[in-house]
């Protein structure tokens, strides 16, 4: 048996598929993006989340599609977490970017995106990338991310610029009475740009509000502006999406891509992991 996971910077997608092809079982663990993260704690995080629902000696392959696994060191450290835990499993490192790039478009040439908690593009030729434009992360860019709407909601809400009756929600669903408060979990948490994409769960909930539209408009204009755009002749490709951000916001997206950037699009998916199955299914790897 194999398993095929996509992880991303807050969770890992698992499915658990037989020799012939079927899909026996699905979990779901913590996200394993090795810039935040040690061995020993993807090690650990294992152990408790995974290994408890699989047998690791019957199984042959992992294949693993995670968030930050964008260079051999990074994908080093998560590879020696899994051989911690599957000592006789064969086990191939890549990264997320290349699972949204199969599961949307197969063996066909063309752009994929990924809009969840962080952001990533690149341009595909049906086995590899060719192409990719840098997000830069969380502190530099992943423009219209979850993380980067939840800092720019942030950043108003702290400065008073929130309307009122919103401004009341945010204080009522966070519990919030001054900016020290904030400072204190931005600064102290693990994983700040969990802690910045956790805010982006307030604009969907809120997404009726022309303000919040105006947000999560103005996130996803930086992010064709800042990078699609920049991709040679990107308006003669279809626009291809995963992520939840992308899902949850995907009205705002097509009009975006369609109108004012000129692809149209193609697929938006809410994750990757069941058209990355079939792509295991019917392609050779």
């Amino acid at each position: 048996m194999i398993l095929i996971a996509d992880g991303g910077s807050t969770k890992t997608a698992w499915s658990l598929v037989d020799e012939n092809k079927i899909t026996l079982a699905e979990y779901r663990t913590e996200g394993y993006n090795p810039y935040f993260w040690t061995k020993e704690q993807i090690s650990e995080s294992l152990k408790k989340q995974l290994l408890n629902q699989v047998k690791p000696d019957e199984i042959s392959h992992i294949y693993f599609y995670g968030a930050g696994c964008s260079t051999p060191e990074k994908n080093h450290i998560v590879e020696l977490a899994m051989a911690e835990n599957f000592p006789n499993t064969k086990i191939l490192v890549t990264h997320d970017l290349l699972a949204a790039a199969r599961a949307l478009l197969k063996r066909e040439s063309g752009f994929a995106a990924i809009i969840g908690t962080g952001a990533n593009t690149c341009l595909y030729d049906g086995y590899v990338i060719t192409h990719n434009i840098d997000s830069l992360g969380y502190l530099l860019g992943d423009e219209g991310s979850g993380s980067y709407i939840g800092r720019k909601l942030l950043r108003d809400f702290m400065r008073g610029y929130f309307p009122e009756t919103l401004d009341k929600s945010f204080r009522e669903k966070y519990g919030y009475t001054d900016n020290e408060q904030i400072f204190s979990d931005l600064y102290s948490k693990p994983f700040p740009n969990r802690t910045l994409a956790s805010f982006c769960s307030f604009a969907s909930e809120h997404d009726s509000y022309e303000y919040i539209h105006g947000i999560v408009r103005e996130s996803f204009d930086d992010f064709f502006k800042n990078l699609v755009s920049h991709y040679p002749n990107y308006s003669k490709h279809s626009f291809n999406c995963i992520g939840s951000v992308a899902y949850s916001f995907k009205d705002i997206l097509i009009d975006l891509s369609e109108n004012k950037y000129h692809m149209k699009v193609g697929s938006i998916l809410r994750s990757p992991i069941k058209e990355l199955v079939n792509f295991h299914h019917n392609y050779q790897v």
